[in-house]
């Protein structure tokens, strides 16, 4: 069975969305091949997707987490967006609604996580006299995996996307 964060910052919280919000989401973005898969199926899409959220996201959100002892990142206090409070009581829409995009994407066989080769500096070509080198390039899309998913999620991350910065917001 899943346990999925409310806002109260359970501790065994493993997932930021409930199948049944999978489900209804799934079902009004038209993501057909999400509603016939097992519920353990999709329970394992979405500890998975929430895993990658963890990893990606943890240094990049704004504020901080509300119980030192929460599994999550969410619930989180000191959280500005569009100049309105986030309630430290609840897991934002856009969080829940990534989590279920990238669980949808998880149980399609997309590998949230993968291994990149990021290159290895391998030489193209080498030139003596007057010394020039050149590189092949490094093909890798890590920086552009998820890029509607980074933009929804934007307003969440702090000024510059790292923690302990802070927006600031002219009155």
């Amino acid at each position: 069975m899943l346990t999925t964060e409310t806002g109260v910052g359970l501790p065994n919280a493993e997932s930021y969305a409930s199948v049944a919000a999978a489900d209804a989401r799934c079902a009004a973005l038209g993501v057909a091949d999400w509603a016939p898969r097992a519920e353990a199926d999709k329970e394992v899409a979405l500890r998975n997707a929430t895993r990658f959220m963890l990893a990606t996201y943890r240094t990049r959100w704004a504020g901080r987490r509300v119980y030192q002892a929460q599994a999550l990142d969410w619930p989180r206090w000191n959280v500005i967006v569009d100049r309105f409070p986030v309630l430290s009581t609840v897991v934002p829409a856009e969080v829940v609604n990534a989590c279920i995009d990238l669980a949808a994407r998880a149980a399609a066989g997309v590998d949230l996580m993968p291994d990149l080769d990021v290159g290895n500096n391998q030489i193209k070509r080498d030139k003596t006299g007057p010394l020039e080198t050149e590189y092949f390039e490094n093909n890798t899309d890590a920086a552009s995996r998820f890029v509607a998913i980074e933009a929804a999620l934007a307003p969440f991350f702090g000024a510059a996307g790292g923690a302990g910065m802070m927006k600031v917001v002219r009155g």
